[in-house]
């Protein structure tokens, strides 16, 4: 007679819960082999831990979505994943073997809420992902330092709530400008090379609102009478 085989990936998609329906064939035998292989229980079966997994995207909303995800952005979803009842898999082109993403994965994006490109960010990565907003930190034992006698993760904050009242919140300096700085000269590189440029960028060369940012001890006002050309 002909040799029938059944296909083992259409007994895991079974076992998982998908719903076929057969009626003719050999896809009839399916549901008793399903049944004997959940009748073994396994008395003497042990747990298996998974350990998990954590891929990290930087800047994630700078990319192309289909391009970082392809077709994986059905299947990080939690209830398309390996094991849930609406478990999808693919077939990868080349080695045309199957493929599904493990629950044990967790994928982190990383972005900048400063940044113009997170207003257009992806409605179907949206929908994939929670967001958690993370603002400066200013209990960090990295900023509870005093240069000259005074507090940095003082002033820093002090800044922050100038910059949310002139722009917004979205534009806050992020503590780690500041963390283990040691001189007054490594404070004065910071605001030189890094906060002051940034400022810059964030109010558009107005030196008026960063003065206001900065304070009178960082701002010194020029007289011009117009013969300093």
């Amino acid at each position: 007679g002909t040799a029938h085989t059944l296909s083992i990936r259409t007994l895991k998609e079974l076992y998982y819960g998908k719903e076929y329906n057969f009626n003719q064939g050999i896809g009839i035998y399916y549901p008793a082999v399903l049944t004997k292989i959940q009748s073994f229980k396994g008395e003497n079966r042990t747990e298996v831990l998974l350990n998990n997994y954590i891929l990290i995207i930087d800047e994630i909303n700078r990319g192309n979505v289909s391009q970082i995800f392809g077709e994986l952005i059905t299947l990080i979803e939690e209830d398309k994943r390996l094991g849930e009842p609406e478990a999808l898999e693919i077939t990868l082109p080349y080695s045309k073997e199957s493929f599904g993403v493990p629950p044990n994965l967790y994928i982190i994006g990383t972005m900048n809420t400063a940044d113009r490109s997170v207003e257009a960010l992806d409605t179907a990565l949206r929908r994939r992902f929670s967001f958690e907003e993370m603002p400066p930190k200013y209990d960090l034992d990295e900023t509870k330092y005093k240069i000259e006698g005074y507090a940095v993760k003082d002033f820093l904050k002090t800044i922050n709530n100038r910059i949310e009242k002139l722009l917004d919140k979205d534009h806050l300096i992020g503590h780690s400008y500041f963390m283990n700085i040691k001189t007054v000269e490594e404070l004065e590189v910071v605001f030189r090379n890094k906060v002051i440029p940034l400022l810059q960028e964030y109010f558009y060369g107005d030196y008026g609102k960063i003065g206001l940012v900065l304070g009178n001890g960082f701002v010194r006002k020029i007289e011009w009478n117009g013969d300093n050309l």
